[in-house]
């Protein structure tokens, strides 16, 4: 809170200042005075998922990094823990904590640091601000990042005669800080050299009554940054990449009655994004993904080489978002249809485990059932892990402990093992995706590709 005063005066050089200081009126919140707002954010790179409690019962379940949700309380003291979900049981990491939520208060608690020394950051402020304006408060959340200085201005001013907002290092907090609503950038530089910029926004438009709570969090995406920035508001989590923070991809060929294909991106028939892609192999063939810059390319895919007037057996329009990684599977069969599969991926490693995801792309498998065991298990005596999951269909990342396991696929409602059962070991630290795909020419026997989902920034 110390710091407002001086916020202010920066912001009022450069006319960001909302209001004159005599006006009195105020933003009323929303909520009843009697309650209060309590917000929390995932912000340690490489801890797990999480639960989190008040007075012992769950309020938010599963919170992923970069992920962070809003309740309303009535006021009182209350008790307040974070577990990590661990595939042998949940763990707290944070607290139980004592946390008084005052009459129109918002406490923000935000996980920080490396899953090692985790902890809490607790910020507690008004709900009440000036009519008119937006608010910002700025957590440095990255723990490896250095000290920083913190710019908002309008989009493109030049740094170079600009004020940073302040300076801060690791948990360190800037603000609140009151401000009028339009459009800015924000841009981290290292403290003391407004040239050395570390991150840099796209454009924000700032509206009035938004309360942000922002957090510089380190950033697991490829590219150069090392940080990104979380807004957190009533409507909870919002990631923003620096600019030119490229998306992540893979391709994999899996209809297994189609030929070699090339893969052409805006009518590049000359010079194809991918060619001679053969059935089953994957692009790049490492798992590690390749970078494309974020845009909307459409996309052809067509018998190798590719020819304009050729037939064309998938012709999409695919969006790539900066800082998300994809897997891009061809599937299906030229009987039926060959298409596009399009997977969101989620290779941050988590040290405490291996995250191990299963994707069903044989065409002729029908639905299947998918059992995770120990080695040597017999599958007639335990469950499925997973039951019914159909064509085309993803297991999503199943946290697995350290060790070898036997993965046996059957079809739905029996105990007939169409693949497997075939033994993987798993490191924790372990990000490994496994596609499930028809023999060449389709059919059985059916087998599977295993892949490490592995990014790597632009200066890696």
């Amino acid at each position: 809170m110390k710091s407002v005063t001086k916020l202010f005066a920066i912001f009022a050089v450069f006319g960001l200042a909302a209001c004159d200081s005599n006006d009195p009126v105020a933003f009323v919140s929303t909520e009843a005075p009697e309650t209060s707002n309590l917000q929390v954010l995932h912000a340690s790179a490489d801890a797990p998922l999480v639960n989190v409690s008040v007075d012992g019962s769950d309020i938010l379940g599963n919170v992923d990094f970069k992920q962070g949700a809003q309740r309303i309380f009535p006021v009182g003291s209350y008790s307040v823990a974070v577990d990590g979900i661990l595939p042998g049981g949940d763990a707290t990491v944070i607290g139980p904590v004592t946390l008084n939520f005052g009459a129109d208060e918002i406490t923000t608690v935000v996980a920080v640091g490396n899953v090692a020394d985790i902890e809490a950051v607790v910020h507690t402020r008004s709900r009440t601000f000036s009519a008119g304006t937006a608010r910002l408060t700025v957590l440095h959340g990255a723990p490896d990042a250095p000290a920083v200085d913190v710019y908002l201005t309008p989009p493109g001013a030049d740094l170079a005669g600009s004020a940073p907002v302040g300076s801060f290092e690791f948990k360190g907090i800037i603000g609140p800080a009151e401000v009028a609503p339009g459009e800015y950038q924000v841009r981290v530089t290292l403290a003391g050299d407004s040239d050395s910029v570390v991150f840099e926004s796209g454009t924000l438009p700032l509206e009035a009554g938004n309360d942000f709570f922002v957090t510089a969090v380190p950033s697991t995406n490829a590219g150069t940054s090392p940080i990104g920035l979380v807004l957190l508001n009533s409507s909870g989590g919002t990631e923003v990449v620096s600019a030119g923070t490229p998306a992540s991809l893979r391709v994999f060929h899996v209809a297994a009655d189609v030929p070699p294909v090339d893969i052409v991106a805006n009518d590049g028939f000359d010079t194809p994004l991918i060619p001679g892609l053969a059935f089953p192999d994957l692009f790049p063939s490492t798992g590690v993904y390749f970078n494309l810059a974020a845009d909307t390319y459409n996309v052809k895919v067509t018998p190798a080489p590719a020819i304009e007037s050729g037939l064309i057996a998938i012709n999409e329009d695919l969006t790539l978002a900066g800082g998300q990684a994809y897997d891009v599977l061809a599937v299906g069969s030229l009987a039926t249809a060959v298409e596009p599969l399009v997977l969101n991926d989620d290779p941050r490693p988590v040290p405490l485990y291996a995250k191990v995801r299963i994707v069903h792309a044989s065409p002729t498998a029908q639905d299947v059932d998918i059992y995770v065991t120990a080695p040597g298990t017999d599958i007639n005596t335990v469950d499925p892990t997973l039951s019914a999951v159909p064509f085309k269909a993803n297991t999503g990342y199943i946290p697995l402990a350290e060790g070898s396991y036997d993965v046996t696929v059957t079809p739905t409602g029996t105990k007939d093992a169409a693949i497997g059962p075939a033994t993987f070991p798993f490191a924790a630290g372990d990000v490994v995706t496994v596609v499930a795909r028809d023999a060449a020419g389709n059919g059985g026997p059916l087998n599977v590709i295993v892949t490490p989902d592995v990014i790597l920034s632009d200066d890696t």
